[in-house]
């Protein structure tokens, strides 16, 4: 009976916690580890012998009695709860602009001006204190033709080895596509799924091998990685187009480009059959995402999470046309203040958080500033954003490009290449990284909103 129990343990867990290796403690002291991204199933024999078989379809044998079995987490997410699910994920940060950069087509790391990022890179992203990265990619230019899309092994491989630095650094980490569907210009082509339906079933089926083959070659990896199905998806106006009088149409495909991910993804087993799976948003605009976002249907409970963005008022945070913000601001827009963020934040957690559905921003950020008196609302507008965000059960990611200048889109913080913090990034990393993870009780969000520049 209690060779029974410690099997049954040794199920439960390896489905609920996608662990990376096995250990077995005998009862002659001895203690033997394995690494295995799960385990298929234990089967015991006669007197005291037992094998393990793993999914990657190695047995191990086991003579003598076991006093305990158990797996070793790999800084998998905790997900006992939607908020330790949050809490996880944390603050993180985005490798923006280095494998989602593209010319023509084309993916190119180096293409928009970064250099290659190297294990030092996500070392320096830990050390900051973030606890997880999104790794945007872009595919095209490295896709075959119909019908299998085969993606290019090289850039395959180019992506297994910066998601490596991302786990060796002890980071969790999200990976997605990325411009493939901007403005549906190019093969994640919502507006003209819309228009055709012979054209929705081309883009669905590519869709479905691009995610089969990104599936495969990660499905032992732990849950420290998430898949993220796509990124900002629209018909090229920004959530302002077709969208709005098309009957709804784009917003039905959409979701079942959603169902598709779900369902490829789950088919390739492995440690995919539990994986955690990003579900932005249309557009990732957070109206459309509380209106017309429909949930895929899942074999498994609680291992999907929503995905949306926040640049609010984009003019201020990454156009720079407005130097300042929130209710002590003079040059400032006429909306988006501290209650937009409030606003909006809550409505979030009402919809998804409370009903036991993780969220996370996938992108948020504000552009460096050219005066003191200018930066000094870019760091309060930070602070806030990650305030209020912890405050209402949210995970988000900083969006960093690399680029170190200030003005629209200079949004670097660190180096992508070295590591090094750029311009007064340790600055302003250290004042989001207080406001997410300071839970004095004197430090609240009217505490900062109470401190905010004159």
């Amino acid at each position: 009976m209690k060779r029974f129990i410690l099997f049954a343990l040794l199920f439960s867990s390896t489905m609920m916690n996608a662990q990376n290796r096995v250990e077995v403690m005998m009862n002659d002291g001895s203690v033997q580890t394995h690494p295995t991204s799960s385990v298929e199933r234990i089967h015991f024999g006669q007197g005291n012998d037992f094998t393990i078989t793993t999914e990657e379809g190695e047995t191990i044998t086991f003579n003598g009695t076991a006093s305990n079995i158990r797996f070793i987490k790999n800084h998998a997410i905790d997900g006992t709860s939607v908020q330790t699910i949050t809490q996880s994920l944390g603050l993180g940060w985005n490798l923006g602009n280095n494998l989602d950069a593209q010319n023509n087509g084309y993916a190119s790391e180096t293409a928009w001006g970064n250099r290659v990022a190297t294990l030092k890179t996500f070392q320096a992203v830990k050390a900051a204190g973030f606890s997880s990265v999104r790794i945007p990619i872009t595919w095209m230019g490295h896709i075959g033709n119909a019908p299998d899309y085969k993606i290019e092994e090289k850039y395959m491989n180019r992506v297994a080895e910066v998601v490596g630095y991302a786990k060796d650094a002890g980071l969790k980490a999200i990976i997605n596509i990325h411009h493939d569907g901007a403005d549906s210009k190019y093969w994640l082509d919502i507006l003209g799924a819309s228009k055709s339906e012979e054209r929705n079933t081309q883009v669905k089926n590519q869709f479905a091998a691009i995610w089969k083959q990104i599936a495969e070659r990660f499905k032992q990896e732990g849950d420290y990685l998430i898949f993220e199905a796509m990124n900002e998806i629209h018909d090229g106006n920004w959530g302002w187009g077709e969208n709005r009088t098309d009957g709804g149409k784009q917003y039905r495909i959409y979701n079942e480009w959603l169902q598709l991910f779900v369902d490829v993804v789950r088919s390739t087993g492995g440690e995919n059959k539990y994986r955690y799976l990003g579900c932005p948003g249309y557009v990732t605009n957070i109206d459309l995402t509380i209106s017309e976002l429909k949930l895929p249907t899942d074999i498994v409970k609680d291992r999907l999470l929503v995905a949306v963005h926040f640049y609010d008022p984009y003019t201020y945070a990454l156009n720079n046309e407005k130097t300042e913000w929130g209710h002590t601001g003079r040059d400032k827009e006429e909306w988006g203040d501290e209650e937009n963020v409030v606003d909006n934040f809550n409505r979030m957690k009402k919809k998804f958080v409370d009903n036991g559905i993780p969220v996370y921003l996938g992108e948020f950020g504000c552009v460096h500033r050219s005066t003191d008196r200018a930066e000094a609302f870019r760091k309060y507008y930070l602070e806030y954003v990650c305030k209020a965000a912890k405050e209402y059960g949210l995970a988000l990611f900083f969006w960093d490009n690399g680029s170190a200048g200030t003005g629209k889109e200079q949004s670097g913080l660190i180096d992508h290449g070295t590591g090094a913090y750029l311009n007064n990034g340790k600055e302003v990393i250290d004042i989001m990284m207080n406001a997410y993870n300071n839970d004095d009780p004197s430090y609240t969000l009217q505490s900062v909103y109470n401190n905010a520049p004159r």
